[in-house]
């Protein structure tokens, strides 16, 4: 790390005095050891390459204050301080599972990043690294990052309408294969009785030969089910559908982790964004839950490595 110190100097500085009127005089020559001021503490500048701590927080919204990231493994563990998302991730249970984030400084990061020692230095969103520009090592500094600057992108095509009323068939067909993939663990067999992995209600075999195995669902009227992540009600019975109404609600908004069977946007999890009780419907939002969040990342420089 480079850090320089100027020598010292000496100015000279000539005092004439003419002492008396008249023939006489002198001169005396003066001489001050000027010394420049001391050298500030190392900043962080443009072209750098930074470890930080960090925990990243939403600003405002329905989860402001929680935590969607962290290098800190004390944060990591304080549920009661630094409660987590929606869709934060543990690294793992051990100190050693979190350590700083390398960060090129810039808008110019190569996509692999630098590598200096074990430590790869890659790009950032550019309200986090301009956020460090200036600030010494050891001291902790919040930085407000708004979408534009952060993760402004949100796919349109990623947030799905969805019904509040579902109906469920009660009489089921399924191809023997897909039987197998849709429910690993259960013998395709006459008379098996079985617990739904999706609905959690009992399920009974009626069927299985070599091209079909046809099985029958056996819920309660008005027992609650969990199928996608909220409460849903068994709200009616008929001989041939199961009517299922969930139970969200427009407070719940930004709340509410959902999952689905299949993928939607490359992932089967979502965020249950809004609910619209008058028109019966709910918008599944497959989008990382920090797009378009206006963010705040506590920040600690831990290192500098200035270019040589």
């Amino acid at each position: 790390m480079a850090d320089s110190k100027p020598s010292a100097f000496w100015t000279f500085v000539l005092i004439l005095i003419v002492v008396a009127a008249g023939i006489g005089g002198a001169a005396v020559v003066y001489y001050e050891n000027h010394r420049p001021p001391a050298a500030g503490p190392l900043t962080v500048q443009v072209g750098d390459n930074v470890t930080v701590n960090y925990i990243g927080l939403f600003a405002n919204g329905p989860q402001q204050g929680r935590v969607f990231d962290t290098s800190e493994y004390s944060v990591a563990l304080d549920n009661a301080s630094w409660p987590k998302s929606l869709q934060y991730s543990s690294r793992g249970g051990q100190p050693s599972d979190y350590t700083p984030l390398g960060v090129y400084v810039g808008p110019n990061a190569p996509s692999d990043g630098y590598t200096i020692g074990n430590t790869t230095f890659g790009g950032v969103v550019t309200g986090f690294w301009q956020g460090l520009l200036g600030l010494p090592v050891n001291r902790t500094h919040y930085i407000t990052v708004p979408p534009a600057l952060g993760y402004s992108f949100v796919n349109a095509s990623c947030l799905l309408t969805e019904p509040l009323v579902t109906t469920v068939p009660v009489v089921v067909p399924l191809a023997p294969n897909v039987f197998a993939s849709t429910f690993p663990n259960v013998t395709a067999a006459s008379g098996t009785v079985f617990t739904d992995p999706t609905y959690g209600w009992s399920d009974y075999v009626l069927s299985a030969n070599a091209t079909d195995v046809t099985y029958e669902n056996l819920p309660t009227l008005g027992m609650t089910v969990n199928p996608s992540g909220w409460p849903v009600l068994v709200s009616n019975l008929s001989a041939t559908t199961i009517t299922l109404t969930s139970q969200l609600s427009p407070s719940q908004a930004g709340l509410v982790l959902g999952h689905a069977t299949t993928d939607t946007c490359s992932t089967s999890t979502f965020t249950v964004a809004s609910v619209n009780v008058a028109n019966g419907t709910y918008v599944a939002d497959y989008n990382p839950e920090v797009d378009g969040q206006t963010l705040i990342f506590v920040v600690t420089v831990v290192q500098i490595f200035r270019p040589t």
